[in-house]
């Protein structure tokens, strides 16, 4: 199966791991890729580096003035994907270029439309961190799919594989970390939608490494499940 698969690559402040990311994409085994880095208003020298010494790496660079969110980044990168499948990769090291293939396996066994990496599921290495965080993650699962009707086991992750016309589809509003459920139940209600989960590794990261996401993001994907999933906005 020939396919090209364009990588979305939202970035902010990430100068310490955006070179290692960049080379550990370019050598993922996914033969015919397109790179799109967003970077989302950095001030730490990020943007200096995707602009100069890691450019070579990078098939599309867009530059936001200032800060949008997470969310904000990957609709750019979405209305510019050329690729037959979308994938969505964090800038930090935390999620594995080398498992794509992983992620694209149920499209070519399945016919999957969307394929999200759960990091809760299958039997890959996982980094042992913060105990709250799990178990707000496997709420805001549940909590979402009551309202999508699926029976997902990681609905936060960040590895959300896509079909182009899917996700071009879709109308999407979320600036932050809301991308994740508003996606998750919108795509729930496209009609005869095929949606596979794989298990993936996770090499999570402390506060201390430069995680960003904290208990009020947790609080906006709840009202973000009530906003699309029970008021139906």
């Amino acid at each position: 199966m020939s396919y090209t698969l364009s990588i979305i690559i939202p970035c902010f402040n990430e100068e310490a791991t955006i070179e290692r990311l960049l080379e550990k994409v370019n050598s993922s085994p996914v033969k015919n890729k397109q790179v799109i880095v967003v970077d989302d208003g950095s001030t730490d020298g990020t943007r200096d580096l995707l602009s100069g010494k890691l450019n070579k790496y990078i098939d599309l660079l867009e530059l936001h003035n200032s800060n949008q969110g997470k969310g904000a980044a990957i609709r750019t990168g979405i209305s510019i994907a050329e690729g037959d499948y979308i994938i969505i990769q964090d800038a930090d090291l935390e999620y594995d270029p080398a498992e794509y293939c992983l992620m694209i396996e149920p499209v070519i066994k399945n016919n999957a439309d969307v394929v999200y990496g759960s990091r809760f599921l299958g039997g890959e290495s996982h980094r042992v961190l913060y105990f709250w965080h799990s178990i707000g993650n496997r709420f805001l699962t549940l909590f979402c799919n009551m309202f999508s009707d699926l029976n997902l086991t990681d609905m936060e992750t960040c590895y959300k594989l896509f079909k182009k016309e899917i996700i071009k589809s879709i109308e999407l509003t979320e600036d932050r970390f809301g991308f994740e459920p508003e996606v998750t139940i919108k795509i729930s209600r496209i009609p005869e939608i095929k949606i596979y989960e794989v298990g993936i590794s996770y090499a999570g990261r402390t506060y201390a490494e430069g995680k960003k996401i904290n208990w009020r993001d947790g609080i906006s994907a709840i009202y973000c499940i009530i906003k699309y999933g029970f008021l139906r906005i």
